[in-house]
Protein backbone atom coordinates (compact mmCIF):
# COMPACT_ATOMS: atom_id res chain seq x y z
CA UNK A 1 0.00 0.00 0.00
CA UNK A 2 1.02 3.20 -1.25
CA UNK A 3 1.77 5.94 1.92
CA UNK A 4 0.94 9.42 1.22
CA UNK A 5 3.28 12.27 1.78
CA UNK A 6 4.69 13.16 4.87
CA UNK A 7 4.35 16.38 7.01
CA UNK A 8 8.12 16.92 6.82
CA UNK A 9 8.05 16.31 2.92
CA UNK A 10 5.14 18.92 2.04
CA UNK A 11 7.40 21.66 3.80
CA UNK A 12 10.36 20.10 2.35
CA UNK A 13 9.00 21.19 -0.99
CA UNK A 14 7.13 24.47 -0.03
CA UNK A 15 11.14 25.06 1.41
CA UNK A 16 12.38 24.04 -1.74
CA UNK A 17 9.90 26.25 -3.97
CA UNK A 18 10.48 29.11 -2.00
CA UNK A 19 14.51 28.78 -2.10
CA UNK A 20 13.87 28.67 -6.20
CA UNK A 21 11.79 31.90 -6.21
CA UNK A 22 14.07 33.50 -4.09
CA UNK A 23 17.49 32.41 -5.81
CA UNK A 24 15.69 33.47 -8.98
CA UNK A 25 14.81 36.68 -8.25
CA UNK A 26 18.33 37.42 -6.85
CA UNK A 27 19.96 35.90 -10.43
CA UNK A 28 17.98 38.51 -11.78
CA UNK A 29 18.87 41.49 -9.82
CA UNK A 30 22.29 40.72 -9.99
CA UNK A 31 22.17 40.96 -13.76
CA UNK A 32 20.15 44.25 -13.88
CA UNK A 33 22.15 45.89 -11.37
CA UNK A 34 25.16 44.79 -13.81
CA UNK A 35 23.14 47.01 -16.25
CA UNK A 36 22.75 49.66 -14.41
CA UNK A 37 26.24 49.78 -12.83
CA UNK A 38 28.13 52.85 -13.50
CA UNK A 39 31.80 53.62 -12.75
CA UNK A 40 31.80 57.17 -13.30
CA UNK A 41 32.13 59.32 -10.39
CA UNK A 42 29.15 60.79 -10.22
CA UNK A 43 27.19 57.75 -9.71
CA UNK A 44 29.75 56.03 -7.18
CA UNK A 45 28.94 59.12 -5.29
CA UNK A 46 25.42 58.36 -5.68
CA UNK A 47 25.28 54.45 -4.78
CA UNK A 48 27.99 54.54 -2.21
CA UNK A 49 26.48 58.02 -0.57
CA UNK A 50 29.61 59.65 -0.49
CA UNK A 51 28.00 63.12 -1.77
CA UNK A 52 27.08 62.82 2.25
CA UNK A 53 30.21 63.74 3.74
CA UNK A 54 29.65 66.67 1.61
CA UNK A 55 26.43 68.09 1.78
CA UNK A 56 24.12 67.81 4.72
CA UNK A 57 20.37 67.46 2.17
CA UNK A 58 20.80 65.21 -1.86
CA UNK A 59 19.25 68.29 -2.90
CA UNK A 60 22.23 70.28 -1.93
CA UNK A 61 24.40 67.83 -3.84
CA UNK A 62 22.09 67.77 -6.95
CA UNK A 63 22.47 71.72 -6.74
CA UNK A 64 26.40 71.58 -6.83
CA UNK A 65 26.28 69.41 -9.64
CA UNK A 66 24.23 71.71 -11.67
CA UNK A 67 26.10 74.69 -10.76
CA UNK A 68 29.36 73.24 -12.42
CA UNK A 69 27.77 71.75 -15.44
CA UNK A 70 27.98 74.03 -18.24
CA UNK A 71 24.56 73.47 -19.59
CA UNK A 72 22.88 73.44 -16.02
CA UNK A 73 22.11 69.86 -16.94
CA UNK A 74 23.22 66.45 -15.62
CA UNK A 75 22.68 62.65 -16.23
CA UNK A 76 22.81 60.51 -13.17
CA UNK A 77 22.97 56.76 -15.26
CA UNK A 78 22.48 54.90 -12.51
CA UNK A 79 18.87 56.50 -12.24
CA UNK A 80 18.47 56.43 -15.91
CA UNK A 81 17.72 60.15 -14.73
CA UNK A 82 18.56 63.72 -16.58
CA UNK A 83 18.37 66.34 -14.15
CA UNK A 84 18.11 70.34 -15.32
CA UNK A 85 18.03 73.72 -13.63
CA UNK A 86 17.85 75.54 -17.22
CA UNK A 87 15.24 77.50 -17.49
CA UNK A 88 14.93 76.76 -21.16
CA UNK A 89 14.83 73.04 -20.61
CA UNK A 90 11.83 73.62 -18.07
CA UNK A 91 10.03 75.64 -20.42
CA UNK A 92 10.55 73.32 -22.75
CA UNK A 93 9.52 70.42 -21.03
CA UNK A 94 6.32 71.83 -19.33
CA UNK A 95 4.88 73.51 -22.21
CA UNK A 96 7.01 73.15 -25.65
CA UNK A 97 6.95 69.33 -25.51
CA UNK A 98 4.44 68.89 -23.27
CA UNK A 99 2.80 65.68 -24.56
CA UNK A 100 6.31 64.32 -24.68
CA UNK A 101 6.98 64.36 -20.82
CA UNK A 102 4.28 63.04 -19.30
CA UNK A 103 4.27 61.51 -15.42
CA UNK A 104 4.44 58.79 -17.06
CA UNK A 105 4.21 54.96 -16.64
CA UNK A 106 7.49 54.38 -13.85
CA UNK A 107 6.27 57.50 -12.10
CA UNK A 108 2.79 56.11 -11.65
CA UNK A 109 4.18 52.82 -10.79
CA UNK A 110 6.41 54.92 -7.73
CA UNK A 111 3.72 56.42 -6.40
CA UNK A 112 0.34 54.15 -7.31
CA UNK A 113 -0.37 52.17 -4.06
CA UNK A 114 -0.48 55.50 -2.29
CA UNK A 115 -2.08 58.02 -4.80
CA UNK A 116 -3.74 55.90 -7.27
CA UNK A 117 -5.73 57.02 -9.94
CA UNK A 118 -5.52 61.03 -8.26
CA UNK A 119 -4.31 63.57 -10.32
CA UNK A 120 -0.45 64.15 -9.71
CA UNK A 121 -0.29 60.51 -10.71
CA UNK A 122 -2.17 60.43 -14.17
CA UNK A 123 -2.23 61.46 -17.41
CA UNK A 124 -4.71 61.70 -20.41
CA UNK A 125 -7.95 61.52 -20.06
CA UNK A 126 -8.17 60.92 -16.05
CA UNK A 127 -5.77 64.14 -15.51
CA UNK A 128 -7.78 66.40 -18.12
CA UNK A 129 -11.18 65.31 -16.31
CA UNK A 130 -9.77 65.90 -13.04
CA UNK A 131 -8.02 68.74 -13.79
CA UNK A 132 -11.26 70.33 -15.63
CA UNK A 133 -13.31 69.58 -12.11
CA UNK A 134 -11.01 71.48 -9.98
CA UNK A 135 -10.40 74.43 -12.20
CA UNK A 136 -13.91 75.05 -12.23
CA UNK A 137 -14.15 75.16 -8.75
CA UNK A 138 -10.77 76.55 -7.89
CA UNK A 139 -10.96 79.28 -10.37
CA UNK A 140 -14.10 80.96 -8.69
CA UNK A 141 -14.18 84.23 -6.30
CA UNK A 142 -16.54 82.55 -4.17
CA UNK A 143 -14.36 79.62 -3.22
CA UNK A 144 -11.47 81.80 -2.52
CA UNK A 145 -13.44 83.40 0.15
CA UNK A 146 -14.83 80.30 1.49
CA UNK A 147 -11.00 79.15 1.57
CA UNK A 148 -10.41 82.62 3.59
CA UNK A 149 -13.07 81.83 5.56
CA UNK A 150 -11.99 78.64 6.37
CA UNK A 151 -8.53 79.44 7.36
CA UNK A 152 -9.20 82.23 9.14
CA UNK A 153 -11.89 80.55 11.63
CA UNK A 154 -8.16 77.74 12.35
CA UNK A 155 -6.36 80.58 13.03
CA UNK A 156 -8.67 82.03 15.28
CA UNK A 157 -10.45 79.46 17.11
CA UNK A 158 -7.56 76.74 17.43
CA UNK A 159 -4.45 78.49 16.23
CA UNK A 160 -3.64 81.25 18.25
CA UNK A 161 -5.25 79.88 21.52
CA UNK A 162 -2.93 77.25 20.93
CA UNK A 163 0.31 79.64 20.55
CA UNK A 164 -1.12 81.62 23.59
CA UNK A 165 -1.40 78.53 26.04
CA UNK A 166 2.39 77.95 24.62
CA UNK A 167 3.90 81.48 25.65
CA UNK A 168 2.18 81.33 28.78
CA UNK A 169 3.92 78.17 29.78
CA UNK A 170 7.27 79.16 27.98
CA UNK A 171 7.96 75.90 26.67
CA UNK A 172 9.22 74.77 23.31
CA UNK A 173 7.44 74.19 20.85
CA UNK A 174 7.84 72.16 17.42
CA UNK A 175 6.56 75.00 14.73
CA UNK A 176 6.49 72.81 11.77
CA UNK A 177 4.22 69.86 13.69
CA UNK A 178 1.89 73.16 14.12
CA UNK A 179 1.79 73.43 10.93
CA UNK A 180 1.42 70.51 9.43
CA UNK A 181 -2.25 69.91 11.82
CA UNK A 182 -3.61 73.46 11.38
CA UNK A 183 -2.92 72.84 6.85
CA UNK A 184 -4.59 68.98 7.80
CA UNK A 185 -7.66 70.79 9.34
CA UNK A 186 -7.85 73.62 7.03
CA UNK A 187 -7.61 71.15 3.75
CA UNK A 188 -10.24 68.66 5.43
CA UNK A 189 -12.89 71.41 6.26
CA UNK A 190 -12.07 73.27 2.75
CA UNK A 191 -12.22 70.07 0.30
CA UNK A 192 -13.92 67.58 2.50
CA UNK A 193 -16.15 69.76 4.67
CA UNK A 194 -15.11 67.69 7.66
CA UNK A 195 -13.20 68.71 10.63
CA UNK A 196 -10.60 66.53 11.61
CA UNK A 197 -9.44 68.52 14.88
CA UNK A 198 -5.66 68.08 14.75
CA UNK A 199 -5.19 71.33 16.18
CA UNK A 200 -6.80 71.46 19.34
CA UNK A 201 -5.29 72.47 22.72
CA UNK A 202 -3.86 69.27 23.54
CA UNK A 203 -2.51 68.29 20.46
CA UNK A 204 -4.46 65.45 19.82
CA UNK A 205 -2.64 62.65 17.67
CA UNK A 206 -4.48 61.73 14.21
CA UNK A 207 -4.11 58.14 13.33
CA UNK A 208 -4.68 59.77 9.14
CA UNK A 209 -1.74 62.42 9.52
CA UNK A 210 0.59 60.06 11.00
CA UNK A 211 0.16 57.30 8.45
CA UNK A 212 0.00 59.60 5.37
CA UNK A 213 3.56 60.88 7.01
CA UNK A 214 4.83 57.53 6.69
CA UNK A 215 3.08 56.84 3.06
CA UNK A 216 4.86 59.73 1.58
CA UNK A 217 8.17 59.43 3.32
CA UNK A 218 8.34 55.37 2.36
CA UNK A 219 6.90 56.22 -1.43
CA UNK A 220 9.36 58.73 -2.08
CA UNK A 221 12.15 56.48 -0.85
CA UNK A 222 11.36 54.05 -3.55
CA UNK A 223 12.29 56.65 -6.02
CA UNK A 224 15.65 56.60 -4.39
CA UNK A 225 16.83 53.36 -5.69
CA UNK A 226 19.16 52.45 -8.52
CA UNK A 227 16.81 49.74 -9.35
CA UNK A 228 12.95 49.54 -8.63
CA UNK A 229 13.29 45.98 -8.01
CA UNK A 230 14.86 45.95 -4.82
CA UNK A 231 11.58 47.67 -3.65
CA UNK A 232 9.24 45.52 -5.96
CA UNK A 233 10.93 42.26 -3.91
CA UNK A 234 10.07 43.66 -0.45
CA UNK A 235 6.73 44.12 -1.85
CA UNK A 236 5.96 41.12 -3.19
CA UNK A 237 7.12 39.70 0.19
CA UNK A 238 5.60 42.55 2.58
CA UNK A 239 8.64 43.27 4.47
CA UNK A 240 10.66 46.35 5.64
CA UNK A 241 10.01 49.23 4.45
CA UNK A 242 6.97 48.09 2.22
CA UNK A 243 4.94 46.41 4.88
CA UNK A 244 5.22 49.94 7.04
CA UNK A 245 4.16 51.51 3.44
CA UNK A 246 1.42 48.92 2.97
CA UNK A 247 0.04 49.10 6.52
CA UNK A 248 0.14 53.01 6.85
CA UNK A 249 -2.18 53.10 3.05
CA UNK A 250 -4.59 50.72 4.68
CA UNK A 251 -5.26 53.22 7.39
CA UNK A 252 -5.24 55.98 4.79
CA UNK A 253 -7.79 53.83 2.68
CA UNK A 254 -9.93 53.15 5.66
CA UNK A 255 -10.13 56.65 6.51
CA UNK A 256 -10.38 57.94 3.24
CA UNK A 257 -13.90 56.34 2.83
CA UNK A 258 -15.12 57.22 6.14
CA UNK A 259 -15.05 60.53 4.81
CA UNK A 260 -16.84 59.68 1.76
CA UNK A 261 -19.28 58.01 3.89
CA UNK A 262 -19.59 61.10 6.12
CA UNK A 263 -19.73 63.34 3.23
CA UNK A 264 -22.84 61.20 1.63
CA UNK A 265 -24.42 61.00 4.98
CA UNK A 266 -24.22 64.49 5.60
CA UNK A 267 -25.38 65.37 1.96
CA UNK A 268 -23.07 66.80 -0.24
CA UNK A 269 -25.74 68.23 -3.23
CA UNK A 270 -25.73 72.05 -1.81
CA UNK A 271 -22.24 72.37 0.01
CA UNK A 272 -19.18 74.31 -0.81
CA UNK A 273 -16.82 71.75 -0.46
CA UNK A 274 -14.47 70.47 -3.38
CA UNK A 275 -15.31 66.63 -2.65
CA UNK A 276 -18.77 67.36 -2.96
CA UNK A 277 -18.89 68.73 -6.24
CA UNK A 278 -16.66 65.65 -7.36
CA UNK A 279 -19.25 64.10 -5.69
CA UNK A 280 -21.91 64.72 -7.80
CA UNK A 281 -20.35 63.09 -10.65
CA UNK A 282 -18.12 60.20 -9.76
CA UNK A 283 -19.76 57.08 -7.61
CA UNK A 284 -16.78 54.90 -8.00
CA UNK A 285 -15.34 55.01 -4.52
CA UNK A 286 -11.95 53.71 -5.38
CA UNK A 287 -11.73 56.95 -7.56
CA UNK A 288 -12.95 59.36 -5.20
CA UNK A 289 -10.66 57.76 -2.18
CA UNK A 290 -7.04 58.96 -4.66
CA UNK A 291 -8.97 62.25 -5.25
CA UNK A 292 -8.95 62.63 -1.43
CA UNK A 293 -5.35 61.38 -0.91
CA UNK A 294 -4.22 63.98 -3.85
CA UNK A 295 -6.14 66.66 -2.51
CA UNK A 296 -4.31 66.01 1.34
CA UNK A 297 -0.96 66.21 -0.19
CA UNK A 298 -1.46 69.48 -2.29
CA UNK A 299 -2.69 71.29 0.53
CA UNK A 300 -1.61 69.61 3.64
CA UNK A 301 1.94 69.27 2.84
CA UNK A 302 2.83 71.65 0.68
CA UNK A 303 1.31 74.62 3.00
CA UNK A 304 2.93 73.54 5.96
CA UNK A 305 6.33 73.23 4.49
CA UNK A 306 6.14 76.50 3.09
CA UNK A 307 5.04 78.02 6.33
CA UNK A 308 7.91 75.86 8.11
CA UNK A 309 10.54 77.57 6.09
CA UNK A 310 8.98 81.07 6.16
CA UNK A 311 8.74 81.42 9.65
CA UNK A 312 12.47 80.07 10.20
CA UNK A 313 13.95 82.35 7.40
CA UNK A 314 11.85 85.09 8.99
CA UNK A 315 12.94 84.63 12.38
CA UNK A 316 16.53 85.23 11.01
CA UNK A 317 15.56 88.00 8.97
CA UNK A 318 13.84 90.36 11.57
CA UNK A 319 14.58 93.52 9.09
CA UNK A 320 12.31 91.65 6.41
CA UNK A 321 9.71 90.78 9.59
CA UNK A 322 10.14 94.43 10.49
CA UNK A 323 8.52 95.61 6.93
CA UNK A 324 5.97 93.05 7.00
CA UNK A 325 4.63 94.16 10.09
CA UNK A 326 5.06 97.69 8.86
CA UNK A 327 2.76 97.18 5.38
CA UNK A 328 0.06 95.07 7.91
CA UNK A 329 -0.16 98.07 9.94
CA UNK A 330 -0.51 100.70 6.76
CA UNK A 331 -2.93 98.33 5.21
CA UNK A 332 -5.13 96.65 7.94
CA UNK A 333 -4.70 99.12 10.63
CA UNK A 334 -3.75 98.93 14.04
CA UNK A 335 -5.16 95.90 15.77
CA UNK A 336 -7.34 94.42 13.50
CA UNK A 337 -7.07 91.06 11.21
CA UNK A 338 -7.24 90.75 7.66
CA UNK A 339 -11.09 91.13 7.01
CA UNK A 340 -11.30 89.73 3.46
CA UNK A 341 -9.52 88.42 0.52
CA UNK A 342 -8.89 91.33 -1.50
CA UNK A 343 -7.60 93.30 1.06
CA UNK A 344 -4.64 90.02 1.47
CA UNK A 345 -3.79 91.10 -1.78
CA UNK A 346 -2.46 93.98 -0.78
CA UNK A 347 0.46 92.65 1.12
CA UNK A 348 2.84 93.29 -1.35
CA UNK A 349 5.78 93.02 0.62
CA UNK A 350 4.19 90.08 2.86
CA UNK A 351 3.75 88.83 -1.12
CA UNK A 352 7.01 88.93 -2.23
CA UNK A 353 8.59 87.34 1.69
CA UNK A 354 6.84 83.97 0.96
CA UNK A 355 7.91 84.00 -2.32
CA UNK A 356 11.31 84.59 -1.98
CA UNK A 357 11.17 81.57 0.86
CA UNK A 358 9.64 79.35 -1.85
CA UNK A 359 12.45 79.93 -4.28
CA UNK A 360 15.01 79.19 -1.94
CA UNK A 361 13.30 76.41 -0.03
CA UNK A 362 10.60 75.18 -2.20
CA UNK A 363 8.19 72.72 -1.04
CA UNK A 364 8.35 70.42 -3.67
CA UNK A 365 12.54 70.35 -4.25
CA UNK A 366 11.90 69.04 -7.93
CA UNK A 367 9.56 67.62 -9.98
CA UNK A 368 10.03 64.34 -12.41
CA UNK A 369 8.24 63.13 -16.12
CA UNK A 370 9.26 60.57 -18.78
CA UNK A 371 10.01 60.86 -21.88
CA UNK A 372 8.15 59.16 -24.34
CA UNK A 373 10.23 59.49 -27.32
CA UNK A 374 13.69 60.30 -28.17
CA UNK A 375 14.02 63.67 -27.53
CA UNK A 376 16.68 66.79 -27.27
CA UNK A 377 15.75 69.63 -25.02
CA UNK A 378 16.45 73.43 -25.69
CA UNK A 379 20.20 73.20 -24.34
CA UNK A 380 21.34 70.44 -26.54
CA UNK A 381 21.04 67.66 -24.15
CA UNK A 382 19.58 64.54 -25.88
CA UNK A 383 17.22 62.45 -24.07
CA UNK A 384 16.45 58.80 -24.60
CA UNK A 385 12.84 57.36 -24.49
CA UNK A 386 11.72 56.06 -20.98
CA UNK A 387 14.53 58.32 -19.42
CA UNK A 388 13.19 60.21 -16.39
CA UNK A 389 13.83 63.75 -16.67
CA UNK A 390 13.58 65.87 -13.53
CA UNK A 391 13.70 69.62 -13.12
CA UNK A 392 15.13 71.05 -9.68
CA UNK A 393 13.61 74.06 -8.45
CA UNK A 394 16.06 74.02 -5.13
CA UNK A 395 18.85 73.91 -7.06
CA UNK A 396 17.47 76.62 -9.59
CA UNK A 397 17.06 79.41 -6.53
CA UNK A 398 20.64 79.12 -6.60
CA UNK A 399 21.81 79.50 -9.84
CA UNK A 400 23.34 83.38 -10.21
CA UNK A 401 22.65 83.65 -13.55
CA UNK A 402 18.66 83.52 -12.75
CA UNK A 403 18.59 85.86 -9.37
CA UNK A 404 22.15 87.04 -9.65
CA UNK A 405 25.36 87.44 -7.31
CA UNK A 406 23.37 87.32 -4.01
CA UNK A 407 21.19 84.51 -5.00
CA UNK A 408 21.73 82.84 -1.69
CA UNK A 409 20.89 85.68 0.46
CA UNK A 410 16.70 86.53 1.51
CA UNK A 411 16.05 89.37 -0.22
CA UNK A 412 11.85 89.87 -0.38
CA UNK A 413 12.87 93.19 -2.25
CA UNK A 414 13.96 91.68 -5.59
CA UNK A 415 10.13 90.57 -5.99
CA UNK A 416 8.96 94.45 -5.86
CA UNK A 417 8.88 97.00 -8.46
CA UNK A 418 7.82 100.60 -6.77
CA UNK A 419 6.42 98.76 -4.41
CA UNK A 420 4.29 96.18 -6.03
CA UNK A 421 4.60 93.15 -6.41
CA UNK A 422 6.26 91.74 -9.72
CA UNK A 423 5.90 87.98 -11.40
CA UNK A 424 8.80 86.45 -13.01
CA UNK A 425 9.30 83.97 -15.66
CA UNK A 426 7.10 80.82 -14.51
CA UNK A 427 9.78 79.10 -16.29
CA UNK A 428 12.58 80.42 -13.93
CA UNK A 429 10.26 80.22 -10.74
CA UNK A 430 8.97 76.64 -11.10
CA UNK A 431 7.22 76.57 -7.69
CA UNK A 432 3.71 75.81 -8.52
CA UNK A 433 4.91 74.15 -11.99
CA UNK A 434 4.30 75.77 -14.93
CA UNK A 435 2.52 75.52 -18.46
CA UNK A 436 0.15 73.35 -19.07
CA UNK A 437 0.40 71.42 -15.52
CA UNK A 438 0.40 74.72 -13.53
CA UNK A 439 -1.01 74.44 -9.58
CA UNK A 440 -4.53 74.98 -9.98
CA UNK A 441 -4.44 75.56 -6.44
CA UNK A 442 -1.79 78.23 -6.55
CA UNK A 443 -4.07 81.36 -5.31
CA UNK A 444 -5.97 79.50 -2.48
CA UNK A 445 -2.26 78.30 -1.04
CA UNK A 446 -1.56 82.30 -0.90
CA UNK A 447 -4.47 82.96 0.84
CA UNK A 448 -3.54 80.38 3.90
CA UNK A 449 -0.28 81.16 3.49
CA UNK A 450 -0.35 84.79 4.03
CA UNK A 451 -3.40 84.95 6.34
CA UNK A 452 -1.28 82.19 8.26
CA UNK A 453 2.12 84.56 8.44
CA UNK A 454 0.26 87.88 9.50
CA UNK A 455 -1.82 86.82 11.88
CA UNK A 456 1.23 85.08 14.00
CA UNK A 457 3.30 87.57 13.01
CA UNK A 458 1.44 90.74 14.73
CA UNK A 459 0.64 89.05 17.66
CA UNK A 460 3.82 86.76 18.42
CA UNK A 461 7.60 86.82 18.31
CA UNK A 462 8.84 83.02 17.18
CA UNK A 463 12.26 82.92 18.14
CA UNK A 464 14.40 80.00 17.46
CA UNK A 465 15.95 77.79 19.99
CA UNK A 466 19.62 77.50 20.04
CA UNK A 467 20.82 74.60 17.06
CA UNK A 468 18.32 75.26 14.82
CA UNK A 469 19.83 78.95 12.47
CA UNK A 470 22.06 76.49 10.85
CA UNK A 471 20.88 75.29 7.10
CA UNK A 472 17.72 73.07 7.80
CA UNK A 473 18.63 69.17 7.07
CA UNK A 474 15.32 67.49 5.45
CA UNK A 475 13.80 63.87 5.37
CA UNK A 476 12.57 61.68 2.63
CA UNK A 477 9.83 63.03 1.36
CA UNK A 478 7.43 64.22 -1.59
CA UNK A 479 7.66 67.43 -0.19
CA UNK A 480 10.38 69.36 2.21
CA UNK A 481 9.79 68.25 5.72
CA UNK A 482 12.52 69.58 8.31
CA UNK A 483 14.53 66.28 9.11
CA UNK A 484 14.38 67.57 12.83
CA UNK A 485 11.58 70.07 13.12
CA UNK A 486 11.35 73.66 13.99
CA UNK A 487 11.27 73.76 17.55
CA UNK A 488 10.85 77.34 18.27
CA UNK A 489 10.05 79.44 21.51
CA UNK A 490 7.09 81.63 21.08
CA UNK A 491 6.42 85.08 22.94
CA UNK A 492 3.60 87.44 22.88
CA UNK A 493 4.41 90.38 21.54
CA UNK A 494 4.37 92.97 24.64
CA UNK A 495 2.75 96.03 23.31
CA UNK A 496 0.49 97.10 19.70
CA UNK A 497 3.33 100.04 19.74
CA UNK A 498 5.80 97.27 18.59
CA UNK A 499 3.70 96.58 15.47
CA UNK A 500 4.49 100.26 14.31
CA UNK A 501 7.77 99.96 13.25
CA UNK A 502 9.46 101.73 10.75
CA UNK A 503 10.36 98.90 8.29
CA UNK A 504 14.23 100.10 8.84
CA UNK A 505 14.23 99.06 12.06
CA UNK A 506 15.44 95.81 13.97
CA UNK A 507 12.51 94.51 15.82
Amino acid sequence: MKSSPSFHDSWFFIFFFFFLVVLSLIIFFVLKLRVLYCTCEICQAYVQSRWTSHFPNLCDWYAHLLKNSPTRTIHIHVLNNTITANPDNVEYILKTRFDNFPKGKPFSVILGDFLGRGIFNVDGDSWRFQRKMASLELGRVSIRAYSFEVVNQEIDRRLTPLLESVCTRNEILDLQDVFRRFSFDSICRFSFGLDPKCLELSLPLSKFAVSFDLASKLSAERAMFASPIIWKIKRLFNIGSEKKLNQAIKIIHILAREVIRQRRKFGFSDEKDLLSKFMTTISDETYLRDIIVSFLLAGRDTVASALTSFFWLVARHPVAEAAILHEAYKVIGLNKGPTSYEQIKELHYLHAAIYESMRLYPPIQFDSKFCLEDDVLADGSFVKKGTRVTYHPYAMGRMEEIWGSDCLEFKPERWLRDGVFFHENPFKYPVFQAGVRVCLGKEIALVELKSVAISLLRRFRVELVDGQEDKPRFSPGLTATFRDGLRVLVRARSSVSSQIINKNEKL
